[in-house]
């Protein structure tokens, strides 16, 4: 069986910025209370000419030149992604079309803010089994889509991202080198988008009454992503017969400041060993973990035989964790 592992990285931000101060002037809310419940101080908010593909396929040319591999050498192409262009086709069909590479299989997966670890889980066992060499794994989300701008609770906390990764056969001992996915159906209704889908299609009723955008019970999600985080990471690093300690950089999903800080404390590990771009970015779905890990790794945080660990947390209720030594 072989190992997977990373061979390039790529990121797309759009250009506009949402301050807490221009959220400020539309809700009765300042700078300091926002900062104060999530760490969040701006985020990147995609124009209204950009869809989850366009932000998607700038990330994927720029980790396909890290790489050094040509589009034609992509095999498949995952995207991770809950805000899709539209239900059907595929975003990453779309992305595939973009980059010039029709031979390649596409399929989205699904798993909220989870989204990309589990794309890169699966697209890792491809690699393990044979069967496919290069391939292209996208999450982006654009939240800002699906955003009540008139609900103080969630519209401080959602931007629009994408980041990319390439996967291939690691060498030696490096690459990922131990996984934990797990997910609980009965936290589904404290993360939703309620219509939308064949319970609700789109209707008057369903657009009138805002059912179309991110309904969140923060307390209720704030205690499940607490312990599924911290018990993911520690899962993972045992079945790596490792510990927190071990760690030379966690890259967590970017949701919540506080969060972050009760995992890295819980693994007695020191924050300057935490990537952390939350207070630029906000909250971005999938896009967060490859957006924090593409950051360490142009910051110099990252070097060749470093112990990094890669997890999040999402709607599902999901989460996921990856342990793997740089390459």
């Amino acid at each position: 069986m072989l190992r997977a592992t990373i061979l390039g990285t790529g990121v797309y931000l759009p250009k506009k910025r949402l301050t807490n101060d221009d959220l400020a002037q539309r809700i009765n809310v300042d700078d300091e209370w926002i900062k104060t419940r999530s760490g969040i101080s701006e985020r990147c908010i995609a124009a209204q000419d950009e869809a989850s593909s366009d932000l998607g396929y700038q990330a994927a040319q720029q980790a396909l030149e890290r790489s050094q591999l040509k589009a034609n050498e992509i095999e498949l192409v995952i995207a991770a992604t809950m805000t899709p262009d539209m239900l059907c086709p595929a975003t990453a069909c779309l992305v595939q079309h973009k980059l010039g590479i029709p031979q390649a299989a596409t399929f989205d997966l699904s798993a909220a803010c989870t989204g990309f670890i589990y794309a890169l889980a699966t697209g890792a066992q491809f690699i393990a089994t044979g069967l496919y060499k290069h391939i292209l794994v996208v999450g982006v989300d654009l939240l800002s889509r699906f955003t009540n701008y008139e609900d103080r609770d969630t519209c401080i906390l959602f931007g629009d991202g994408a980041g990319a990764a390439i996967l291939g056969p690691a060498q030696n001992d490096a690459g990922f080198l131990a996984y934990d996915l797990g997910g609980d159906g009965q936290y589904g209704d404290i993360l939703q988008v309620p219509a939308g889908g064949s319970k609700l299609p789109a209707s008057a009723a369903t657009v009138h009454n805002a059912q179309h955008f991110i309904k969140m019970n923060g307390a209720a999600t704030f205690r499940v992503a607490v312990r599924a985080l911290s018990t993911s990471l520690e899962t993972a690093l045992g079945r790596a017969g490792l510990k927190g300690e071990d760690l030379s950089l966690l890259v967590p999903h970017q949701a919540n400041l506080r969060i972050i800080e009760y995992a890295a404390k819980r693994l007695q590990l020191p924050l300057e060993r935490v990537a952390l771009n939350i207070n630029k970015y906000g909250n971005m779905s999938s896009a967060s973990v490859p957006v924090a890990l593409d950051e360490a790794l142009t910051q110099g945080k990252i070097k060749s035989g470093d112990l990094v660990a890669l997890t999040g947390f999402g709607g599902g209720m999901t989460w996921g964790t990856i342990i793997m030594r740089w390459s």
